[in-house]
């Protein structure tokens, strides 16, 4: 450190040892207060992340939280769907609009700015996280409890993006209870370790399946190891969501605010003592 250190890095080309490293955080719009962010992340695509993201964001907003879901699955973005929303976003000068759901969830997706839902989004890497950092940057949220954020499959660019540039306090990770599950667990804990950004909990979707008949529990994909990679992580919390007829049509009629269902509410507790 120089003798007329102002301490402030920002504006010193000096490559001295008590040098902070610059943060990659963005700024929000400034109609924006959010005040905690969660990513839902998945090592690999079709285990119910948009599932678990909109179930997350239904609970939260039952217990009176102002809610929003930020949706980074540029590519394949589904939140719309579920909630059964038909208009597009709206902007202006000042910045763009989120669309609220029924029971007035925030939302901001790709899809809300398609023409048409089936468009294809036919984007390199860069582009597409660049996008997600403008839903962060230029959408005004105005005030928000907690935002979820529906994160791509995997490690790349988008949730490298996320995890630099927004202020995640913590992920969910959502699996299934296939057996190679385990590496692909493992992969999403290693890069939240490396962003070092705490895992708040696992959700096993699929989990098992009620027979209507006899009441008995059947593991369609095969036994359950999600309490020991928990364990072996030390996750404190694991949450396992049923096959249900009934989740699925709520998806697919965009009625999932209406579908009443308590396997995250463990989960949902610990956003509340964050």
């Amino acid at each position: 450190m120089s003798e007329g250190c102002n301490h402030d890095c920002s504006n010193c080309s000096a490559n001295c040892s008590s040098r902070q490293p610059e943060s990659l955080l963005e700024k929000p719009h400034v109609g924006s207060d959010i005040k905690k962010v969660v990513a839902v992340v998945s090592g690999k695509g079709g285990v119910g992340k948009s599932l678990v993201t909109s179930l997350m964001a239904v609970n939260m907003r039952r217990r009176d939280y102002q809610t929003a879901i930020l949706d980074a699955d540029i590519t394949g973005p589904s939140i719309p769907k579920a909630f059964g929303i038909k208009e597009k976003a709206t902007g202006d000068e000042a910045g763009i609009y989120p669309v609220l759901t029924k029971t007035g969830i925030k939302t901001m997706s790709l899809n809300l700015l398609l023409e048409n839902e089936t468009d294809p989004v036919v984007w390199r890497g860069p582009i597409i996280a660049g996008t997600v950092k403008q839903f962060w940057t230029d959408v005004i949220w105005e005030d928000v409890d907690f935002m979820f954020v529906d994160m791509p499959p995997g490690t790349g660019d988008v949730p490298l993006t996320v995890f630099q540039s927004l202020p995640i306090c913590g992920i969910i990770i959502v699996t299934s209870p296939q057996e190679l599950v385990s590496m692909i667990v493992e992969k999403a804990v290693n890069m939240a370790n490396l962003m070092n950004i705490p895992v708040i909990g696992i959700v096993e979707n699929m989990s098992y399946y009620v027979c209507p008949d006899c009441g008995k529990e059947h593991k369609i994909y095969g036994e359950s190891h999600i309490d020991e990679i928990a364990a072996k992580h030390n996750i404190p919390l694991v949450a396992k969501i049923p096959i249900d007829g009934k989740l699925t049509a709520a998806c697919d009629k965009g009625t999932i605010e209406l579908f009443e269902n308590d396997a995250l509410d463990k989960i949902a507790d610990a956003l509340e003592k964050m």
